[in-house]
């Protein structure tokens, strides 16, 4: 079998300037329709739906396309390339000459689309049609021509879902077999779950032989002892793919695991087995790659935007597992075309925190990523971590003490090395979530977090302090957590941002600075409440863990070829995070604190623990952060031993409070991280606080 170096870890620094053959070879338009009812949305008028499937055709012989996993062992057509497709989206300007003349491709999170409700205040709805879905119409009114495309192999049709079919791996003429390991955790009493955890995804099928030697572990934390199930306990059982009314069809099957007895909530159930079948997923790379260059440069009569190539930027924008996509695409090298173009201008990786993805291996599951009680040790969060380049480092698991390797690296190090023209400009942005469940403090410090790395020129990182993985709805409840949820709300930011981002793309104008916390300055430190100085708080349980993620042996060919030879993985070592220090209130310094945090009527944390009824008492409540109202006056706060100031203690009336929020916003304006619209509707929106003032009637 021929060796290639692995897409995401080739550490000899591999390079090439061969230009790509990959190509857009058919574009079958499914349906074209007037979006939200044919509503105008300023000046550039109306709208319309496009919906399709887009066809791919790539050259493994290209070295452009070396990065890809198992490419050399997918089938070929008759030209000696690599047939997949894709579905397609897009809400494009009725008249194009009304757009701004750029592309926002939203990275479809699990086949969802997610840009309408993170900048238009949108619905959440996988299929935008009707005249509310267009929300406030913020990307309209600017001209955008949003674009979605499949990328995902591992999903199945329905609820709207974007698809990428992608090939089967082959040696032989037979598919490829080897290890795989799923892992599940119920929220609640179930009696079965898809070994992908979430619906909507299927899994490799086991072999026969798999089938029978699989074992099944189950255990309460993850650092637990693995209990083995006995055989006799438990069946799975296999679905084929749904078929797809349109679009896209599903590659992978659903499986169900059966265990006898049902879940028991918060255990972590480990499947290991034997399966057949991986997907080419590398492949999802190159299909945003192909399809937005297609878009913006090509000229044919099958672009859906037309031949007069009215493109001229594109941005990327990724939410969570989105937004790791966009910086392993970065770092593997993806921002260019076959012909050497540059393919995004600017790109906002949200929420991603410190990761990567399983998203270019054999038997990939871009489903995965790490967390302190789940997914774990699935290869999601690995070096490099940074935009700068520092050197790899870890805390060696035998002894605590520090290794620190030869190997440096960055995400732009590839294309720095290349051609730094290629680079596209970077706003990463996380919420207070992300340095305790995602590794966000890794983004910008070294492995071993003993100091800041420098960022690059071309790269900007805003942490929303107060802020929780996706804001809580209002008023927020517990969900399966300790303590109310995070309602916190980075979206007007977002929405600044990218009016930034587009003027530093298309004018060169500076964007607003970088704000996060930083070693040097003593806001990011250990995570422990005697550093973090977070006050004792009546009733609260401050967090005895965090997610830290492992350097994990997966086996000889992981590096090398993308290939797990060993599962579980044998942890080698760990990497340090840190986490914002608290003021008195308990909200975090050295961030940048949206208006109604900055101003607050609570403490809003990043973290949140597990409940003793759901399992796993104390582990980390998965990407929720904690809402800690205050008391509404001095003796409520008394009478509760609360060493916070009360609202009252604080404002005196609404009024005091609502004039305190208007001088914030006004700040936030200057300073270029708050458009003046949304800084009235955030003020407006403050009216569900009045009952909390004495003063009622004003």
């Amino acid at each position: 079998m021929l060796k290639r170096r692995h897409a995401f870890l080739v550490l000899a620094g591999f390079l090439s300037a061969w230009p790509l053959r990959g190509e857009v070879v058919d574009v079958e338009i499914i349906k074209r329709a007037p979006f939200a009812g044919g509503r105008e949305f300023g000046k550039t008028g109306a709208y319309e739906m496009i919906t399709g499937i887009v066809r791919f055709a790539v050259d493994p012989k290209n070295k452009r396309n070396d990065v890809i996993v198992d490419l050399e062992l997918a089938p070929r057509n008759a030209q000696g390339k690599v047939e997949f497709e894709s579905d397609f989206y897009i809400l494009a300007p009725k008249d194009m000459s009304k757009g701004n003349g750029a592309i926002l491709y939203d990275v479809n999170n699990r086949g969802r689309r997610l840009a309408l409700g993170f900048f238009n205040r949108a619905p959440g709805t996988n299929n935008p049609a009707n005249k509310g879905e267009g929300g406030d119409g913020f990307l309209f009114r600017r001209g955008y021509t949003v674009v979605w495309v499949g990328w995902i192999g591992e999903l199945l049709p329905g609820g709207d879902r974007l698809l990428m079919k992608a090939p089967i791996a082959k040696e032989n003429g037979k598919p490829i077999r080897g290890i795989v390991r799923q892992e599940i955790v119920a929220e609640s009493p179930a009696k079965s779950m898809p070994l992908s955890r979430r619906g909507g995804h299927g899994s490799y099928p086991p072999t026969r032989r798999g089938l029978e030697k699989a074992t099944l572990t189950w255990r309460m934390r993850e650092t637990d002892r693995r209990v083995l199930i006995p055989r006799e306990q438990w069946s799975l059982e296999i679905k084929p793919p749904p078929k797809a009314s349109k679009g896209v069809a599903g590659t992978l099957p659903e499986i169900r695991l059966w265990p006898k007895g049902g879940f028991r909530p918060g255990y972590i159930y480990e499947l290991i087995y034997e399966a057949e079948g991986p997907i080419v997923q590398g492949l999802g790379f190159a299909a945003p790659r192909d399809w937005v260059s297609f878009l913006r440069y090509s000229d044919s009569e099958q672009n859906p935007l037309g031949t007069n190539r009215p493109i001229r930027y594109a941005y990327g924008f990724g939410v969570s597992q989105s937004g790791r996509f966009l910086r392993n695409f970065v770092y593997l090298g993806f921002n260019v075309d076959e012909k050497g173009r540059k393919v995004f201008d600017g790109l906002i990786p949200h929420v991603a925190g410190g990761g990567l993805g399983f998203f270019n291996h054999r038997f990939a599951q871009p489903n995965r990523h790490n967390g302190q009680h789940e997914d774990h040790s699935f290869p999601a969060d690995y070096f490099p971590f940074t935009y700068g380049e520092c050197n790899q480092a870890y805390l060696r698991e035998a002894d605590g003490k520090p290794t620190i390797t030869d190997h440096r690296d960055s995400i732009l190090g590839r294309l720095r090395k290349e051609n730094s023209k290629l680079l596209p400009k970077i706003m990463h942005t996380q919420s207070s979530a992300e340095y305790w469940h995602r590794a966000g403090s890794l983004v910008h410090t070294d492995p071993l977090g003993q100091k800041d790395v420098a960022i690059p020129d071309n790269v900007r990182i805003y942490a929303f302090g107060g802020t929780q993985h996706g804001p809580a709805g209002f008023p927020p409840d517990r969900g399966f957590a300790d303590n109310l949820r995070n309602p916190g709300d980075y979206r007007p930011f977002l929405r600044a941002l990218l009016d930034a981002l587009d003027a530093w793309c298309r004018h060169g104008k500076e964007p607003p600075p970088s704000v996060y916390p930083k070693i040097k300055d003593g806001t990011l430190v250990d995570w422990r409440q005697e550093h973090t100085r977070f006050p004792a708080l009546p009733g609260i349980r401050y967090p005895e863990v965090i997610h830290r993620p492992s350097f994990y042996d997966y086996g000889p060919d992981f590096w090398s070829r993308g290939i797990i030879n060993v599962e579980p993985p044998r942890p080698i070592g760990h990497y340090v995070v840190l986490v914002p220090k608290s003021d008195p209130d308990g909200n975090d310094l050295g961030t940048l604190l949206p208006a109604e945090v900055a101003v607050p009527l609570a403490t809003y944390t990043g973290w949140n623990l597990r409940r003793r009824d759901v399992g796993a008492e104390a582990m980390l409540a998965s990407l929720m952060g904690s809402y800690i109202p205050f008391a509404r006056t001095k003796e409520e706060r008394l009478q509760n031993g609360d060493p916070r100031l009360s609202i009252a203690e604080r404002y005196g009336t609404y009024d005091g409070y609502i004039e305190a929020l208007t001088k914030t916003c006004n700040t936030l304006i200057k300073r270029g991280y708050l458009l003046e619209e949304d800084a009235k509707h955030l003020i407006a929106d403050q009216k569900k606080h009045r009952d909390l003032f004495e003063d009622k009637k004003r």
